[in-house]
């Protein structure tokens, strides 16, 4: 029996063994940036369960990106050698190594949330977040700091150099963090955005700073490598970025060099009503896909072998990328290999609890 969601995929150069990944989910477990042995384990743990696809969290391209002092890091190269090992592993198993680029802009400079989430104070470190207007998040965050143009410019030198290092470390996809209500989201939306400059005001100029991010990023990243966007599709509130623009920055993305669209929701305002449920970000992701014409991944309450797998045979989405439902259990992909009645390759220490005929996983390389 063949299931879609265990079908192969390919981005440019790269084949992703199957459409399951794990989406970037903040651990709140570095220092100074720096990636340790938690971030391997953790990461690394996914790989053995069988996702195609292991994405790191949001990785702060500046200190300043960082949404709190616990945030990973890429904005150094001695932040290289832990990442070099942890992309390594997840090459031993057989599935593909991605990191997520990212700047916090107006939602930096708190606490890791453990325990409840407040600002930091200058005894811990506090730094003045930045963002494309002084307004602050909610009262519990501070008033940004506005970027003047020369600091915009510095701002996609950052981006672009950090995915330099992502090259350095032998990852096989970068995704450009656009969404949740970080810096280059704020670009985008009317609600955080209120520049009369060429940042702000039209479309054309509330989408410019993320398309200059793409094209250095795509500049700096090797071409025979994929690079995805993560959006969010609408900001579920009255005066915010909507679908409609979602789908024709979709269009703009893929004529810019992009070659998948992360498909997710929310995150700009704090008041915001949004219909959580199983899949409700889906339709998003398949009106996005369908119109912009390009590859989507859906994310958001997706938890079942055959939810995931209709999602992708419905043409919905390319791939899904599950969160909470990886923290529940790292081997979600083995055990919904099983649930369908697929045939799973399984880490070769693993295979003697495997189910009947499943294989002995490979080791993959990077392509060149």
């Amino acid at each position: 029996m063949s299931h879609p969601l265990f079908s192969p995929f390919q981005l440019r150069s790269v084949v992703f063994p199957n459409r399951i990944g794990v989406s970037p989910m903040c651990e709140y477990s570095s220092v100074d940036g720096f990636a340790n042995d938690w971030h391997l384990v953790h990461l690394g743990c996914r790989a053995q369960g069988g996702a195609g696809l292991v994405m790191t969290e949001a990785s702060a391209v500046t200190p300043e990106g960082r949404i709190s002092s616990a945030d990973l890091g890429i904005w150094k190269d001695e932040h290289i050698a832990k990442l070099e090992q942890i992309a390594q592993f997840i090459h031993t198993q057989g599935s593909r190594a991605g990191v997520q680029l990212a700047h916090a802009g107006r939602k930096g400079s708190m606490t890791a949330p453990f325990g409840g989430e407040r600002l930091l104070t200058p005894a811990e470190g506090r730094w003045e977040p930045l963002g494309p207007s002084p307004i602050a998040f909610s009262p519990t965050y501070a008033v940004p700091k506005e970027l003047d143009e020369a600091e915009i410019a510095g701002v996609v030198r950052a981006f672009a150099d950090a995915a330099k290092r992502a090259d350095n470390a032998g990852f096989d996809v970068v995704e450009i963090h656009a969404a949740h209500g970080y810096l280059l989201h704020e670009f985008l939306s009317p609600l955080a955005n209120q520049r009369t400059d060429q940042y702000g005001g039209s479309f054309d100029n509330r989408i410019r700073l993320l398309l200059e991010g793409v094209d250095a990023v795509r500049a700096a990243w090797p071409e025979h490598l994929p690079l995805f966007v993560r959006i969010s599709a609408t900001d579920w509130a009255e005066g915010g970025w909507s679908p409609d623009e979602s789908v024709e920055l979709a269009r703009r993305l893929r004529e810019h060099g992009v070659d998948l669209v992360d498909v997710s929701s929310g995150g700009q305002v704090p008041n915001a009503k949004i219909p959580v449920g199983p899949g409700f970000q889906v339709p998003f992701a398949a009106r996005i896909r369908n119109e912009a014409g390009i590859p989507t991944a859906a994310v958001g309450m997706i938890t079942q072998p055959q939810q995931a797998n209709d999602i992708v045979a419905k043409a919905e989405a390319d791939i899904v990328l599950l969160a909470r439902e990886m923290l529940r259990d790292p081997y979600w992909p083995l055990h919904a290999a099983a649930a369908l009645g697929e045939t799973a390759s399984w880490p070769v220490q693993y295979l003697r609890a495997a189910p009947q005929g499943s294989t002995a996983r490979q080791s993959i390389e990077r392509p060149k």
